[in-house]
């Protein structure tokens, strides 16, 4: 199996995304559970936007060992060198260097020619090549560039020294075929592409980041960009979670794998939500509330006699609770008696219809039933007569 390596910016593209500002502590917090999920690389903040980002990235760089940190820069001097300054203390360092290259990119925000982006290319990154041995080159918006340019910037950054080309669909505007058609060409047309790594970065604006992620990997990307929850600019990110599950889920497909420590990704999950007080909706692959929860009579009747029946991801592996039964309207009989069976209650068979009929009525008024109320219905002795409002 092909090895996948995990490229976290949850610290800085995810950071980015309305109401999930982090603190310097908060940030040296996640990046520490970053490591304990086992990702390959940490972005860790772009320093150049404040002094406050340098200072956080600095600090990341002193309590991290294994992960590589890197710190984002645009194809500027002063940019670069805040980026280098930020890692003076990480033991394994990137900078990681953009520009934009779409048509709307360059004419509209940084009214530059195609002859200017490609010679800024070469001057900067050469420049941070001289000062880090790992350069990271980002074509911004590159699902919206000519496919003849692009080849012409991919060209110039690896000739100048990138040894990693990241093909961000910042916009989230691109299919997965599509997706790989780019990957395809890319690979068929630029000299020396089978010496540097590919990367990928999708936003989330169509709901497809992870599907082009997917993609883009099908076609040789080997290291893929993230974030925990999904988190980022707009509709966010590629979800870190999804697409690692997804590897290891479908494995006889993809014939590739991650370092990745599943059972830190609920708690990454959690950390992330408890520091930013960002929503996790509820039926969210993987992490979410519902994702490994059952309340519909015909699934939970299933997963009793087999969890394969309907949950392709054994909850277990992620260190979870067996706890997906839920008690609800469309529960049945099974789910029921299981439950009583869990809570360690004793009940009369032969008034298990009656059990059913009166939670059933309890639920119709209050969508969801306590353990304690579960457990007054049943081991109450006049249950025939109970009726919801007696609850």
């Amino acid at each position: 199996m092909k090895k996948i390596k995990i490229f976290d910016t949850t610290l800085r593209d995810g950071e980015q995304s309305p109401g999930c500002s982090m603190s310097l502590d908060e940030k040296v917090r996640f990046a520490k559970q970053l490591e304990k999920l086992n990702v390959d690389i940490i972005e860790a903040g772009f320093a150049a936007s404040s002094e406050k980002d340098l200072k956080a990235i600095q600090e990341i760089s002193k309590e991290i060992e294994k992960p590589i940190i890197t710190s984002l820069a645009r194809c500027n001097k002063d940019d670069i060198d805040k980026a280098y300054e930020s890692l003076k203390f990480a033991k394994k360092k990137r900078i990681h260097v953009f520009i934009a290259t779409s048509k709307i990119h360059m004419k509209d925000k940084l009214h530059m020619t195609k002859e200017e982006v490609l010679i800024k290319v070469r001057s900067m990154v050469r420049y941070a090549k001289s000062l880090c041995d790992d350069i990271e080159f980002s074509l911004e918006d590159a699902t919206r560039t000519e496919k003849e340019f692009m080849v012409k910037v991919i060209t110039t950054a690896i000739e100048s020294g990138a040894n990693v080309i990241n093909i961000p669909d910042t916009v989230g505007y691109i299919t997965p075929n599509e997706y790989r058609n780019i990957i395809d060409y890319i690979k068929n047309n630029v000299p020396n592409i089978d010496n540097i790594e590919l990367s990928t970065h999708c936003h989330n604006d169509l709901g497809l980041a992870v599907a082009n992620t997917l993609a883009g990997m099908e076609q040789g990307i080997t290291q893929i960009e993230c974030t925990v929850n999904g988190i980022g600019e707009r509709a966010g990110n590629a979800a870190l979670e999804e697409i690692v599950m997804a590897l290891i889920v479908k494995s006889d497909y993809y014939k590739a794998k991650t370092d990745i420590n599943i059972k830190e990704i609920i708690n990454s999950s959690k950390i992330l939500v408890d520091i930013t007080g960002s929503f996790v909706q509820r039926n969210k692959p993987v992490v979410g509330d519902n994702a490994f929860r059952h309340e519909a009579g015909i699934h939970q009747h299933g997963v009793i006699q087999n969890k394969e029946t309907y949950e392709i991801i054994d909850s277990s592996s992620l260190g979870l609770q067996d706890d997906n039964i839920i008690i609800g309207i469309h529960s049945g009989k099974h789910a029921i008696i299981e439950k009583m069976k869990k809570m360690n209650i004793d009940f009369d068979m032969k008034n298990i219809d009656d059990y059913v009929e009166i939670i059933k009525k309890y639920l119709e008024q209050n969508k969801r039933i306590s353990d304690e109320t579960f457990k007054q219905i049943i081991v109450n002795p006049k249950i025939k007569k109970l009726s919801s409002n007696s609850l």
